[in-house]
């Protein structure tokens, strides 16, 4: 569950952005008081991410809405269900439509993208996880819907671990500094419950890398043949991480490698939004409309 003070944050961001002075349209089409119930509909099947968001959309606008969630974040839906119905002041209804669906829509896209890429790798034990590609202000809602899709996480921030990768080593080389000798440095400076990951491009890196005591060694854009040999000079001293260009398609073949992690930037940044719709309920509308009158 992502934290309610995070959620509030990115909805309130979103929506001052969407009507900065007000949802215009609304205000000068909808009498004041009108009321409006309508239903979120899957135009297509998915897996669910957000609805607890895009419920929260609706309340931050109407305290007094109700929306009454029919699914929920990491279940499979078929086009044509009913995700959830939103009951409320017609014109906060309207204003957070937008913010609600852009989200749900996203994130359910990553939900659905990740379960594709776990069911092809399925019997190997290699974990799929997600990387710091995701959209800026959106971290949180990304990395839970990544969850909701039935992978993993890597490291949130820049804060939560090193990770020491091509450019870094780059910056050692210039300075005539060896990556084991950084490594060591690393560990005696770090609390030890600190872990320790490094990039490789070369098979002749890992040795060096794991000897010097990391927790993690990655191996970037190797083919099958040399992960596997990879696999082999690591020898079981460290967990070994997979990444680089890393599609649907070849996924398997990596997982086949004996892997235990393979990250995939394209879980955040290279997903389309799912195609889901906010139907208003027309009959409802007009039920309300006739008893006022």
């Amino acid at each position: 569950m992502t934290p309610a003070a995070a959620v509030d944050d990115i909805l309130v961001r979103a929506l001052a952005e969407d009507a900065p002075w007000g949802d215009l349209t609304s205000e000068v089409f909808l009498p004041s008081g009108a009321r409006a119930r309508a239903a979120l509909v899957a135009r297509e099947p998915g897996v669910l991410s957000g609805l607890d968001v895009f419920a929260r959309a609706f309340t931050l606008l109407d305290p007094d809405a109700v929306v009454e969630q029919r699914a929920a974040d990491g279940e499979r839906f078929a086009a044509g269900d009913v995700l959830a119905v939103v009951e409320g002041d017609a014109r906060a209804v309207l204003r957070a439509e937008r913010i609600g669906l852009n989200l749900v829509q996203r994130l359910s896209g990553i939900a659905t993208a990740t379960a594709r890429y776990v069911e092809a790798v399925a019997g190997t034990g290699a974990r799929v996880v997600d990387t710091r590609k995701t959209t800026p202000g959106l971290r949180v809602l990304e990395r839970a819907a990544v969850r909701d899709g039935g992978g993993h996480n890597h490291r949130f921030s820049l804060s939560d671990a090193v990770l020491a990768k091509d450019n870094h080593l780059a910056v050692l080389a210039a300075q005539g500094v060896s990556v084991g000798d950084a490594i060591r440095a690393a560990r005696a400076a770090l609390p030890h419950a600190t872990t320790i990951e490094v990039e490789v491009d070369r098979l002749d890196q890992v040795e060096e890398v794991v000897a010097a005591g990391v927790t993690t060694i990655m191996l970037d854009n190797f083919s099958n043949d040399d992960l596997r040999t990879g696999i082999g000079i690591v020898a079981g001293r460290a967990i070994v991480e997979a990444s680089g260009g890393i599609t649907l398609d070849t996924i398997r073949g990596v997982a086949e490698t004996g892997v235990d992690v393979i990250s995939v930037g394209a879980l955040t940044h290279g997903v389309r939004s799912l195609d889901l719709g906010l139907d208003m309920d027309v009959t409802a509308a007009l039920r309300v409309a006739a008893a006022a009158g």
